[in-house]
C-alpha cells in the first residue's frame, strides 16, 4: 500500500510551483531554450483522492498518475475540473482498456502486447510515448535504442517522442548522459516531445531539452 502525503494545501503547493517553475526557467536559460515549452506535471501517486482539489486551486492543470485504478478513480473525481491526465507508471497490457478513456499521453509505451491492447482499445486523440532504455538496465523496463524505430512503426497511435527514467544517482549530473542520448534518439527519429526529469534532477533534463518533467515531492512536501 503505497504512503499517501498527507496536510497537503494549495497555499503550499503554491509556493512550491513558484518556486519550481523558477528553477525551470533557469535550467531552460542555461540552455538557450524557452521556458514555456517545458510542461511541468504533477506525479500524484502519493497524493489522496481528497487532496486533488488543493492542486486546482494552487494553478496545477497536468497531473500524472502510475495506477490504472487510481488514475480511473481520480479522473472520474475530478471530470470537468479542467485537468489533463497522463499515464506514466509501469503499463501493463491488460490494463490499457482501463486507461485509454482518461488520457492524453502513455508515457510507458514499451511492448507489443500494450500496443495490441492499444490497436482494440485506443480512442481518438490518445497518442503515446516510447520508453526508452537508454542506461541498457537488466531490471528495468524500456525499449532497447536500437529496436526504437520498428516499435515506433509499429504502434497503432501516435507516438509523440520518447521517455527514460535513468538509474538512480545521488548526483543529478551523472543523469546527464542518458538524458542527452534520449535527446538525440529522438531527433534521429523527428521525435519532439521529451519525458524526463522527476525531483531529484530535473533541472539536469531541462538543460538537455526535457519537454515534459514529471514532477512530485518537490511540489507536495
Amino acid at each position: 500500500m503505497a504512503r499517501l502525503i498527507e496536510g497537503i494545501t494549495a497555499e503550499r503547493v503554491r509556493a512550491n510551483l513558484a518556486d519550481v517553475r523558477e528553477r525551470i526557467a533557469i535550467a531552460a536559460g542555461l540552455a538557450g531554450r524557452a521556458p514555456e515549452n517545458v510542461e511541468l506535471l504533477a506525479a500524484v501517486k502519493y497524493v489522496p483522492l481528497e487532496a486533488i482539489g488543493a492542486l486546482a486551486e494552487a494553478g496545477l492543470t497536468l497531473l500524472g498518475e502510475n495506477r490504472a485504478q487510481e488514475l480511473e478513480a481520480k479522473a472520474a473525481a475530478w471530470e470537468g475540473s479542467g485537468f489533463t491526465w497522463d499515464f506514466i507508471g509501469q503499463l501493463q497490457s491488460r490494463k490499457v482498456k482501463q486507461i485509454a478513456p482518461h488520457v492524453r499521453l502513455i508515457h510507458s509505451l514499451a511492448s507489443d502486447s500494450a500496443l495490441a491492447q492499444l490497436e482494440r482499445h485506443a480512442r481518438p486523440g490518445l497518442a503515446g510515448l516510447v520508453e526508452v532504455n537508454v542506461a541498457g538496465e537488466a531490471s528495468k523496463d524500456g525499449i532497447d535504442p536500437a529496436d526504437l524505430g520498428a516499435f515506433i512503426e509499429r504502434a497503432p497511435i501516435p507516438i509523440r517522442g520518447l521517455m527514460t527514467m535513468p538509474p538512480f544517482a545521488s548526483d543529478p549530473q551523472d543523469s546527464r548522459r542518458h538524458f542527452a542520448a534520449l535527446r538525440e534518439l529522438a531527433e534521429q527519429h523527428g521525435l519532439d516531445t521529451l519525458s524526463m526529469g522527476t525531483t531529484q534532477d530535473f533541472e539536469v533534463a531541462v538543460e538537455e531539452g526535457a519537454t515534459i518533467v514529471r514532477l512530485g515531492s518537490v511540489l507536495f512536501a
